[in-house]
């Protein structure tokens, strides 16, 4: 199993150096992200990995000496990601001539600066002792906070930055033993998402969200008015901005939180769980910031890690499977349902129906049928 451990760094005042590393990599980004664009313009096809790390060594060389610091393997990672984010370009626009997908991705962007904050370790180029990390181009040790120990087979080291100014080492490990594994129920479910009610269960229970950005809307109207007051790129104009993204990440560490601790609880009393699959981007349009709010998307990737971690069964039915207006007890389908009927009765079996429960139910036949 593979897995990441996240620390944060310790603020020191030596992390301005990793900052200064994070600029000299944006230049390398950009020169080959130009390069490629000008190439593929010319002669219609892409420079390879290898003609591409090749042309970075001889400008260490010629006319960008500064380079000549940073770690090889570190520059070889930006040009792979450039080349991971071509290929997913290219498959995506092949699949969509081929009717397999409607998704559209869009083609590789150049980042600006203040967007391009990571930077990749794979084997060589640091030092790791305890709870402090060697960068050896720039001779220089970073102390972190190591709240757990790092288990398994270390693969890659991330250094991350983010709009708080406060740095991060994440360690990717291979070979993880798994945990172990919540004991079995024999208990299955279908979930209904919604927006006043987040989730419902095929067994009547309804979870509310929190909606932790809907309480924090004061604050954060208080907080942008700060930024719209001072002098942009100014010290103030800098403070009011980290103040701003603080609480912007405070709310998001509510909103995991919350989810993962919901997780957790549905993968104790379930063995399976069914799922639909939402067009996320279309109830964007509709209702905006209520379904940012909700996450629902990030809720079903955080449950697919737990019930993998758990030996759960996760199961999502189909975008265009019929689950409202469908009746749980007879099939019967009702046309006339709109929006607004939050209760309704079957007129062949005179089931009465809760729509989001009738639709949980649904949900869990069509999972457990497929």
């Amino acid at each position: 199993m593979r897995k990441t451990y996240k620390y944060k760094g310790q603020n020191q005042k030596n992390t301005i150096k990793l900052g200064n590393m994070l600029d000299d990599m944006h230049q390398i980004h950009v020169h080959i992200m130009r390069l490629q664009r000008r190439y593929y313009r010319m002669y219609g096809k892409n420079i390879s990995a290898y003609r591409m790390n090749a042309h970075v060594a001889k400008l260490k060389k010629r006319t960008k000496s500064h380079w000549t610091d940073l770690p090889s393997q570190v520059v070889q990672d930006v040009v792979l990601r450039m080349g991971k984010a071509y290929d997913a370009f290219f498959r995506n626009m092949k699949d969509r001539k081929a009717g397999k997908t409607t998704c559209k991705v869009g083609r590789p962007k150049i980042k600006p600066q203040h967007k391009y904050n990571s930077m990749t370790f794979t084997q060589a180029g640091y030092k790791l002792e305890g709870n402090r990390i060697k960068i050896n181009c720039i001779d220089t040790w970073f102390s972190f906070h190591k709240h757990r120990d790092i288990i398994g087979d270390l693969k890659t080291i991330t250094l991350k930055r983010d709009r708080c100014g406060d740095y991060w080492v994440c360690f990717s490990c291979d070979n993880v033993d798994t945990p172990k594994s919540f004991a079995k129920t024999g208990e299955s479910a279908g979930f209904d998402f919604g927006l006043k009610t987040f989730l419902t269960t095929s067994n009547g229970n309804k979870i509310v969200s929190p909606q932790f950005l809907k309480k924090s809307l004061n604050k954060l109207r208080t907080l942008n008015k700060s930024v719209s007051r001072k002098v942009k790129g100014s010290g103030n104009w800098y403070r009011a901005i980290r103040a701003l993204s603080r609480h912007y990440r405070k709310v998001a560490r509510q909103r995991l939180d919350w989810q993962w601790k919901l997780a957790t609880d549905l993968c104790r009393r379930f063995d399976t769980l069914c799922f639909e699959t939402l067009n996320i981007d279309g109830m964007k349009r509709l209702w905006g910031r209520k379904v940012s709010d909700l996450a629902c998307y990030q809720f079903i990737q955080v449950l697919a890690f737990k019930c993998a971690k758990h030996d759960k069964t996760f199961l999502k039915i189909g975008q265009w499977t019929g689950t409202t207006k469908p009746c749980s007890n007879c099939g019967h389908k009702n046309k006339d349902l709109t929006l607004s009927d939050r209760q309704w009765t079957c007129p062949t079996c005179n089931t009465e129906h809760d729509r989001d429960i009738n639709a949980a139910i649904n949900i869990k036949q069509a999972g457990l049928a497929a």
